[in-house]
């Protein structure tokens, strides 16, 4: 108990992550016999995270959510907030929560562990994604929200577009450099490569 103190003392986050790490929100437990409308999985135990999300609809809006992670405290603390700021939101609302809006919700995390509230809002998307695929209705949303190319620093394919197209990134060395893509577990390099050449065709780089 003496060494959990003191690690409670020498905590390095904001009282709101420690809050919802310590007492997460809307966990989704096994007695809880919670039955999803929709359902979303994303992230990858060789990157440290993986995340599942179900969610409840009623008239359009998210009436409830659980969620499960493998992950460390930012991860946890992350989804716990995600999941408290999406309840009674619409699904276009739900669906445009992004990575930085969690996070200033938490009062900030530290740049190394940013990437850890990527997944909560990626594995909504996917809930989101399922439900509306599932009941057979029409996704305005799927394709209008950035994708993410680099879980690892959050870095997706409109921030490396807006880098090739002003003229800052004209390949993958200058990319991994700015903003840190590729330097976690290198699976995104490929795909980063591609968005590269792609978009130095499109504006004629």
């Amino acid at each position: 108990m003496s060494d959990f103190k003191s690690f409670m003392t020498d905590w390095v986050y904001t009282d709101t992550v420690k809050d919802h790490f310590i007492n997460p929100r809307n966990i989704w437990r096994k007695e809880d016999e919670f039955e999803p409308d929709g359902f979303g999985e994303v992230g990858s135990l060789a990157c440290g995270d993986q995340m599942r999300v179900g969610i409840k609809v009623a008239d359009g809006k998210i009436s409830d959510i659980r969620w499960l992670t493998y992950g460390c405290a930012s991860a946890i603390a992350s989804t716990s907030m995600m999941s408290e700021m999406v309840k009674g939101m619409t699904l276009a609302e739900a669906y445009a929560i992004t990575p930085a809006m969690i996070t200033n919700k938490l009062g900030g995390l530290p740049e190394h562990k940013f990437h850890c509230s990527v997944l909560g809002d990626k594995a909504l998307r996917a809930a989101i994604d399922d439900y509306l695929e599932s009941t057979g209705q029409e996704n305005p949303f799927k394709g209008h929200v950035a994708k993410i190319v680099c879980e690892c620093k959050g870095v997706n394919d409109q921030q490396i577009e807006e880098l090739v197209k002003t003229d800052k990134v004209a390949n993958l060395q200058q990319l991994m450099e700015l903003t840190g893509l590729g330097t976690g577990c290198g699976k995104c390099k490929a795909e980063a490569e591609r968005l590269i050449a792609e978009f130095r065709h499109l504006y004629g780089k």
